[in-house]
């Protein structure tokens, strides 16, 4: 067994994270951290989690891995007020240390970099938009095989948008509603171009990534589109080759839907090829494979379990 801590616990990523944990059978969570929180059940604040008979705290402890689920900024500021022991994992869920650099965080997509993760330290979760472009990009770039500019128009739920209230996560705005935010700039974009030519270092064309505001709270769906010369057969086989070791992605030939990942850590990814432009649909939960599950992914490649042990979770389709 090991111990983990959570802080910054009260938000959706902390609360999925308490849930997935709390039915891990090589975890014992020590402790919940919230500044604003502190003191209050944590089955008050989510009330999902029901068999937790314990309160968020102010305090951070001494554990083998603490997960970091603060807002943009907030562990770099952490990091710098108060040291850590050196054999104390850290899996930090913000963009803080997502692109290499003035840091030892590895980048934590398992399917990309599976052997670092396994010996880091330190790892940086990556973001949940960018998790769905890369699963659906990274077996072209692994062959060389991305040489023209990428198309993407990518829905994502209300839950993408973190837990404090905004205009545009309030109810009477985001119900029956739709609208595009941050085209061709989201914040995503720089760690997505910094995986694909990390595998292709030549690739330099464009990506045009146009995010989507959706009126639902969790999932997304991303269609992205390449001109290649590949045959449809070629691609899919060149996608199963890729992810045959992974166990998380799954290549299927049926028109995938948010529903059918929704609550687990699975990418569903669907390829078409018509005339020369490639065409993948990639689905996943921004709430687990795209945040909470992927964390824990990373944490149990850390720890030598099984890269699965814990997020055997069934979608909730109905």
């Amino acid at each position: 067994m090991i111990t983990a801590g959570i802080v910054g616990a009260a938000g959706y990523t902390g609360g999925e994270l308490i849930r997935i944990l709390s039915h891990h059978p090589e975890v014992e969570i020590s402790f919940c951290q919230s500044q604003s929180q502190a003191g209050k059940k944590i089955g008050s604040v989510h009330r999902d989690i029901l068999d937790l008979n314990r309160d968020f705290t102010s305090e951070i402890g001494d554990v083998d891995v603490l997960f970091f689920c603060m807002g943009h900024g907030r562990s770099q500021e952490l990091l710098r007020e108060r040291a850590f022991p050196a054999e104390t994992k850290i899996i930090d869920l913000s963009h803080d240390f997502r692109i290499n650099g003035q840091h030892d965080f590895i980048y934590g997509l398992p399917e990309l970099q599976r052997d670092r993760i396994v010996t880091a330290n330190h790892v940086a979760n990556p973001g949940c938009f960018a998790t769905s472009i890369e699963l659906a990009l990274l077996p072209m770039t692994a062959e060389k095989r991305l040489n023209s500019p990428v198309h993407i128009h990518g829905i994502t739920g209300s839950t993408g948008a973190g837990q404090a209230l905004s205009s545009t996560t309030h109810f009477t705005w985001r119900n029956n509603n739709i609208s595009i935010y941050k085209a061709f700039s989201h914040q995503h974009l720089a760690e997505i171009k910094q995986s694909l030519t990390q595998l292709q270092p030549g690739f330099s064309d464009a990506i045009y990534f146009v995010p989507v505001r959706g009126d639902f709270t969790r999932g997304i769906l991303s269609s992205l589109y390449f001109e290649s010369t590949a045959t449809e057969e070629e691609v899919i086989q060149l996608y199963s080759n890729y992810y045959r070791s992974h166990p998380f992605v799954k290549v299927l030939d049926i028109n995938p839907d948010v529903k059918m990942v929704v609550n687990t850590n699975y990418c569903v990814l669907n390829i078409q090829v018509y005339d020369g432009i490639v065409h993948i649909i990639s689905v996943i939960d921004n709430l687990i494979k795209g945040a909470s599950g992927q964390a824990v992914q990373n944490m149990n490649l850390m720890f030598g379990f099984p890269e699965d042990c814990g997020l055997n979770l069934k979608s909730s389709v109905f």
